[in-house]
């Protein structure tokens, strides 16, 4: 275990003992060869540099860095910035406790020019599938970012380099948020994911629907209704088919049995029934209707807009 406090004059050293602590493996990406650390250096660096130049210097205390077996955790004197919260902390303009600190730190090169270092922060865990920084036990008096060096998920890497190599620049931090949290949880609806993004519910949609057209994720049912999960290619991708099954096969079971139940109820069923009983698209209507037709569960009788499905006899 790594214990110590410092001051802005000591960051090199600072630098050097977290250095002696990282550990890599490498993982062969086509015809290179891409580290995986225990610890990602730039989230490192950005952490630390935030911990200096939004430490409050009119309390006592020092900043104080931690490894440990659960990770690593930095604190600082000082709560957050006036206006900042953990619910908008993605989201908020950046605005320092210590502006010409925070001026000399970009001009070293030490943090991010855009003020932007807490995207470096999520980034250097998130694409390697590991939980993303943890805010939650700061409080009015101090900040704490705790990062966890859980083991990686390989796989889940390789599925980001691979999206990154087709769309020629790194994946948005939005993009990995949402990833992640459907890599852990499987299935989560809009509002579900707002609460990660910290944006509205509509940029949030806009974002999810960008990841429906990449491939990278499916969408289930309609309206507020509509739920997302990995799509199946990513499943495929990551050698994980059985928990594609486990998520988007349910749904099909479901819809059919809600079908098969109301046409005993009531006869027969439409396509637009079914839409809405069902709360999915018109598109996805029909193929759950022609799945039941192939089966010889139920019968299409009528033309174009008149059709109508019965109960196989």
């Amino acid at each position: 275990m790594m214990f110590f406090s410092l001051d802005f004059g000591v960051h090199l050293k600072v630098e050097r003992l977290f250095a002696a602590r990282v550990l890599e493996k490498e993982l062969d990406f086509g015809l290179f060869r891409v580290p995986i650390p225990n610890f990602d250096k730039r989230a490192f660096r950005e952490a630390f540099v935030n911990a200096l130049v939004h430490r409050d210097y009119a309390r006592l205390g020092a900043i104080h860095i931690q490894i440990d077996d659960n990770g690593l955790s930095i604190s600082n004197p000082g709560g957050f910035v006036e206006g900042v919260t953990l619910e908008n902390l993605l989201v908020t303009k950046p605005h320092p406790r210590n502006p010409l600190l925070a001026d000399m730190c970009k001009r070293f090169g030490l943090s991010e020019r855009t003020g932007r270092g807490i995207d470096r922060i999520y980034e250097g865990l998130l694409r390697y599938g590991r939980p993303e920084p943890d805010y939650s036990s700061s409080s009015p008096t101090s900040v704490i970012v705790q990062m966890s060096n859980a083991e990686s998920d390989i796989a889940f890497l390789e599925m980001i380099l691979y999206e990154e190599k087709r769309l020629g620049h790194p994946l948005p931090l939005d993009s990995l948020i949402i990833l992640s949290r459907l890599r852990q949880e499987r299935r989560l609806t809009t509002v579900d994911m707002t609460h990660s993004t910290q944006k509205s519910e509509q940029a949030t949609r806009v974002i999810l629907e960008q990841l429906v057209e990449s491939g990278l994720i499916e969408a289930h049912g309609v309206g507020r209704a509509r739920t997302y999960t990995l799509s199946v290619g990513v499943y495929q991708k990551t050698d994980q088919k059985a928990g594609y099954v486990r998520q988007a096969g349910f749904d099909l079971i479901q819809q059919e049995q809600m079908i098969m139940s109301y046409i005993k109820e009531h006869k027969a069923i439409k396509r637009a029934e079914v839409a809405d009983l069902c709360r999915i698209s018109p598109f996805q209507a029909n193929r759950v209707l022609k799945n039941l037709s192939d089966t010889g569960l139920i019968i299409a009788k009528g033309k174009g807009k008149g059709t109508f499905y019965e109960r196989s006899t």
